[in-house]
């Protein structure tokens, strides 16, 4: 492994180019063995190797050291901590920083756009800094009607809006979530009326919009890889077919489905074959396809997917 030192001044342009929130060390760079994000002057280290208390705060000393932190989160990240996120959360997700002093509450610029960044609160921090460049290629393609389903904290419809799109309907199961996205366009001095952020089951809202015959340029898919639901069981391997059915049914003719997957356990091939089998399911063909990458801090990183889709 390369000196964290080196590693980090491979990075160190970002913050000049508006950029404070990204992935400082990646997991292609460690063996796999950890991750180390920036929040400005705050760290959040996540980890996926088994370390022992004393081989954490090593690590934790070393990284924050090298960075130049003021404090210094952790995040455990075992195969199983999608699973355990309910019955393990702050051993998983400590509060507290173990390096350093607390910051609840960063904020952070993303390609100039400030976002409110919760280092301590959960294991997602508010944003997912591979999904940057596609957040980018939003704002700067926006069409006049957006749906953001799975919109978390709402950054791909805060860049639509800013790129100039018309219409953004947000969508998300939080309501928590949902306010932290109309803090973010509060923070860029947006409009954030209620009626665009649309809480409750992103199949749900996909059903009631093709009933009422809503229609939209772009629709945005950025599905977790694994849920529990009422309807049961999501896996993202298994069901992103039907998913992207449900999405191009409100696609209105030369419309657009941008599809993302953060799995490492789906190659692309599967990825995009499932798309496709959602395309023809819902009687659509696709025009064209760009795919995105997740970013020059991700060097090697297979684990994202994003195409956006072209559809007749």
């Amino acid at each position: 492994m390369a000196p964290l030192a080196s590693l980090l001044a491979r990075r160190a342009h970002l913050s000049a180019q508006g950029t404070t929130f990204y992935r400082g060390v990646h997991t292609t760079e460690t063996q796999g063995q950890f991750a180390l994000d920036l929040a400005g002057a705050i760290g959040v280290l996540s980890l996926y190797a088994d370390l022992s208390p004393q081989e954490e705060m090593e690590l934790a000393g070393a990284c924050a050291g090298a960075a130049e932190l003021v404090g210094l989160y952790l995040k455990r990240r075992p195969p199983e901590a999608r699973h355990a996120a309910n019955v393990a959360r702050e051993w998983l997700s400590p509060p507290d920083p173990v390096w350093g002093e607390a910051r609840g509450e960063v904020t952070v610029l993303e390609n100039g756009v400030p976002f409110v960044i919760r280092p301590g609160s959960d294991l997602s921090l508010g944003l997912f800094a591979d999904a940057r460049p596609a957040r980018q290629w939003v704002r700067q393609h926006p069409p006049a009607r957006v749906l953001n389903t799975f919109a978390y904290t709402c950054g791909f419809g805060l860049n639509a809006v800013l790129g100039g799109a018309a219409t953004v309907k947000n969508v998300d199961l939080s309501r928590k979530v949902l306010a932290w996205g109309q803090e973010n366009y509060a923070l860029s001095g947006l409009a954030a009326p209620d009626s665009d952020f649309l809480y409750g089951d992103v199949f749900d809202w996909f059903r009631r919009l093709s009933r009422r015959g809503d229609i939209f340029d772009l629709v945005i898919l950025d599905p977790p890889s694994f849920a529990r639901g009422k309807a049961g069981i999501w896996r993202a391997e298994r069901d992103y077919a039907r998913l992207t059915a449900m999405a191009a049914a409100v696609t209105a003719p030369g419309g657009q489905v941008l599809t993302l997957l953060n799995h490492a356990g789906v190659s692309a091939a599967h990825f995009e074959r499932m798309v496709r089998l959602g395309l023809q399911e819902a009687g659509r063909q696709k025009q064209d396809a760009v795919r995105l990458d997740a970013g020059e801090d991700f060097p090697g990183a297979t684990h994202l997917k994003a195409v956006v889709w072209w559809l007749d």
